[in-house]
């Protein structure tokens, strides 16, 4: 009977060995935090500098300095400002990897692209795209890939994040009536716009990059990870079985499907989970998800994207009054945020102050707070408005992301069995603790939110 008992003993522990081994690492979920330099050299409310930045670190397990970029003509991999990142003994560089000595714990990628190498003056939109034309060049890949290797080397990075700037997929266009006719009896014979006619070989020559980095890294057991970019299409340029054996994991910034620069004319919901009816079925997460899934990509590697921030539009006298999405007869012109000062884009606190508060709760005309619609079913996220005035004045509609819609996203990360959540961007975070006292609220509820 004794031995019964210890056989079956025996054998109980090894199937739960064995079952062990087959389930994911899922308990372990990661948390990717991403932190624009540029945000340290702002004017005023929004400049976040390294003191700032320290209350974050705690919560995550990757910081990603951003960014880098590329020599058009040398194709090296160089600093956006060098004086910024470089400087001897000042440089953010050094000041951002020695925070590793405090947190020992937290690993430091240094992130190339990421839609911020942007040429400027009147020649640079005639120019070819130059992230393009270094994949075509085997001699610019390989010195890429040298002198990447060089800086993340020598400043001490724990690996590089290649946030490549592909071409976007086209915004659609508003149509009604005839124009909507037309548009999909044209569709039938010519098909979608085509963003780039060389995509297959650009899929390949990525992979040979991506190789050649994974192998220069290797033998210092440096991390390498890929960012893929809002309405960056992944079945153009992404071999998905191919470039997953060189990734440790893959940061899907699945939002910004609609933004006030793509959509001038046409309000909705940014960043939803689910799909929406009579939406495009891949302006959502899950879509985005479930395509590196079918494609070989282990869940665990796969990190969802969350925003900081929120994307407003102007409300005209012919929006209505509803504000019930997809609006259109609005506008790209909502006030600029005082805090970040960007067009187009409104900071968590930015957000949170235009709520119902203590501070507004008698303003009237261009003060007064927004009208706040969560979403209780956990799938679109949530939004706020304030129709125009009879002027036709003071109308605005934003679509956000707050501590609530965070958790959410977070929590289909733990559902679904996913690597983590990628959180864009810290400095768009409420690190100062303006709105509820807690600094970090949307960091603090997506860490909670995948460790409970």
């Amino acid at each position: 009977m004794k031995l019964l008992v210890i056989f079956a003993l025996c054998l109980g522990a090894a199937l739960s060995s064995k079952i062990g081994q087959q389930q994911p690492p899922g308990l372990q979920k990661h948390l990717v935090c991403y932190y624009d330099s540029a945000s340290f050299i702002k004017e005023g409310l929004g400049k976040v500098v390294i003191d700032e930045l320290e209350p974050a670190l705690q919560f995550c397990d990757y910081l990603v300095y951003g960014y880098a970029g590329i020599e058009r003509d040398s194709h090296k991999a160089v600093s956006l400002n060098q004086q910024l990142d470089l400087d001897l003994g000042k440089g953010l560089y050094r000041t951002v990897t020695r925070l590793k000595r405090k947190y020992p714990k937290l690993r430091v990628l240094l992130s190339v692209g990421g839609d911020k190498d942007i040429e400027t003056g009147d020649d640079a939109k005639d120019l070819p795209n130059k992230y393009l034309e270094l994949l075509e060049n085997p001699v610019g890949r390989t010195r890429f890939v040298n002198t990447v290797y060089s800086l993340v080397k020598t400043y001490g990075f724990d690996g590089l994040d290649v946030a490549w700037q592909f071409p976007k997929n086209k915004p659609k266009k508003v149509h009604s009536g005839l124009g909507s006719f037309w548009k999909g009896f044209k569709k039938v014979f010519t098909g979608d716009s085509i963003v780039d006619e060389r995509s297959e070989e650009h899929k390949e020559q990525f992979t040979a990059l991506l190789r050649d980095v994974k192998n220069a890294f290797r033998p210092d057991n440096l991390l390498l990870s890929t960012t893929v970019l809002p309405n960056v299409n992944s079945s153009l340029f992404y071999d998905v079985p191919a470039v997953i054996n060189y990734l440790d994991f893959v940061n899907l910034a699945a939002f910004d499907f609609y933004t006030p620069e793509r959509n001038p004319e046409l309000a909705d919901y940014s960043a939803p989970i689910y799909e929406l009816s009579e939406r495009n079925p891949e302006f959502n997460v899950d879509y985005q998800v479930r395509y590196w899934l079918r494609n070989s990509c282990p869940a665990s590697k796969i990190n969802v994207g969350v925003t900081t921030y929120g994307r407003p539009w102007k409300l005209t006298e012919d929006s209505g009054n509803t504000g019930v999405p997809p609006i259109s007869k609005v506008v790209d012109e909502a006030p600029v945020g005082g805090n970040t000062q960007l067009h187009g884009l409104y900071s968590w606190p930015e957000v949170c102050a235009l709520l119902p508060n203590q501070n507004n709760a008698y303003s009237k005309g261009a003060n007064a707070p927004l009208t706040k619609v969560a979403d209780p079913a956990k799938r679109f996220g949530s939004y706020a408005y304030r129709a125009a005035d009879k002027k036709g004045e003071n109308g605005i509609w934003v679509s956000y992301e707050d501590p609530d819609t965070a958790a959410d996203k977070a929590g289909y990360v733990r559902t679904n069995n996913l690597g983590g959540v990628a959180l864009f961007d810290l400095s768009y975070d409420d690190f100062r603790g303006l709105c509820t006292n807690d600094k970090y609220p949307i960091l603090r509820a997506v860490k909670y939110r995948l460790v409970n």
